[in-house]
């Protein structure tokens, strides 16, 4: 059996490339439905109900992908296809979305208590969060396929970096375009030009990156594979037995203690990604008028404080070997949760715009925790096991659920704490201290 043969940086380069693109139209998502929703007529409390279907999604879509992709072999490859389809439905979901308000769908109510409008802006949202989920799990899953383990830290850096990066461009880009001299206000109900510019920008560089992964990458053959692992395409073909039932114990162990720190995580930065706007909007421009010109410059800085948040974590992400070799990876693991909790906690007393990036500098930390250590553990538990795709999909899980669990009780949450947004983001930060906890639980193999 020959060992996988290490890449050059660029072969490894463009193996993510595409990933630029998709986490460009993850972070228009994360940064302005919330906004679109308030502006399409979306009462606060009924915010979280509207992120329930991003991450029902992709707990549903990513293990089928993760199952029917270890078992496909084409002239295409055995990722690519999936990733070229959920790019093409992506960029045109992206072309859509931002024009709910536009297309002069009735006001009244016709269905749990929601507007035509804001019933297209759903299923919109229904759909590009399905087709980012499909193009977004070939990515890691060729890492695992076509690099050896010597390689696999620079290849996730390359993927890390990249990811970080398409999120600085997204959440940006209506800041920019909002400088440039495009409209940040329009009629009510409207969604403003300098976000609809936004995504269909995001969706033209999404669909060139992964135009470019396509061209550039050629995904091993069943033979080669087999030659390289054992697996072929007869083992990937073969009675597709429940993963459950080839999970070993350490492996199962792993995964729940993990999803016990994941919960807690990414419940904590679902409510950032709901409830940020309509914190910054009161906390630094002193109104909850959604279609003030206030609300909109806030939800332009919303893509500034995400921004920061991003180079914040290519910083930390950059210092994690560090810290592992000086310490642990569990303890570099809770250090950088209860960092990204302080950032939460300190914008209840931050009132300025400015001095806010220095909290969201600090979330960058606990993010790039939560992108690089479950991996880090769960795929050391996993080293030789040919259905990566299936168990990375079922993992996908720990990150789905807690984001459900959360929407569903974000109004109730809400309500508790007087309706006060910004103190959502305090709530997410005692999530992250309950999770920094959790680590302890994690066996490190």
């Amino acid at each position: 059996m020959k060992s996988l043969p290490n890449l050059s940086f660029w072969k490894l380069f463009n193996i993510s490339a595409g990933f630029f693109g998709v986490q460009i139209a993850y972070a228009l998502q994360s940064a302005n439905i919330s906004r679109i929703f308030a502006t399409l007529g979306a009462d606060p409390h009924q915010l979280s109900f509207f992120w329930v279907l991003p991450p029902l999604m992709g707990m549903i879509v990513q293990p089928i992908i993760g199952v029917l992709s270890d078992k496909t072999w084409c002239r295409f490859g055995r990722r690519i296809p999936y990733l070229f389809v959920g790019a093409v439905v992506a960029v045109a979901v992206m072309l859509m979305l931002p024009n709910a308000g536009s297309f002069g769908l009735t006001t009244q109510v016709v269905l749990w208590g929601l507007t035509g409008t804001m019933l297209f802006g759903l299923m919109s949202l229904m759909l590009l969060d399905t087709s980012i989920n499909i193009a977004m799990q070939p990515f890691k899953m060729m890492v695992g396929d076509m690099v050896n383990e010597q390689q696999k830290s620079v290849a996730y850096s390359i993927q890390s970096f990249l990811c970080n990066a398409g999120s600085l461009v997204g959440y940006l880009f209506p800041y920019i375009f909002t400088y440039l001299g495009i409209s940040n206000v329009a009629p009510e109900g409207v969604i403003p030009n300098s976000v609809i510019y936004s995504f269909y920008v995001g969706a033209a560089i999404l669909i060139l990156c992964v135009i470019y992964t396509t061209l550039n990458v050629r995904e091993y053959t069943p033979e080669q594979m087999k030659a390289y692992s054992g697996e072929g395409a007869c083992e990937c073909a073969a009675s597709a037995a429940s993963p459950a039932q080839d999970q070993k114990t350490p492996i199962t162990t792993i995964f729940l203690t993990i999803g016990a720190v994941q919960f807690f995580c990414w419940a904590a930065f679902m409510y950032m990604w709901t409830y940020t706007n309509g914190a910054i909007a009161s906390q630094c421009w002193g109104t909850a008028d959604v279609h003030s010109a206030g609300y909109q410059e806030a939800g332009n800085w919303v893509g500034v404080a995400f921004a920061v948040q991003a180079i914040g974590s290519v910083i930390w992400a950059a210092l994690i070997p560090m810290l592992t070799r000086a310490t642990s990876t569990r303890m570099a693991y809770m250090l950088s949760l209860l960092i990204g909790a302080v950032g939460f906690i300190s914008t209840l007393w931050v009132t300025n715009q400015y001095v806010l990036l220095g909290s969201f500098l600090l979330v960058g930390c606990a993010w790039a925790g939560m992108l690089a250590f479950p991996f880090i553990l769960f795929t050391n538990a996993l080293q030789g096991n040919s259905k990566m795709g299936t168990y990375l999909g079922l993992f996908n899980c720990t990150i789905c659920l807690p984001q459900i669990v959360a929407a569903v009780f974000g109004g109730a949450l809400l309500g508790l704490v007087g309706g006060e947004q910004v103190m959502m983001l305090v709530i997410a930060g005692a999530f992250l201290v309950i999770g920094s906890l959790c680590v302890f639980t994690i066996k490190e193999k």
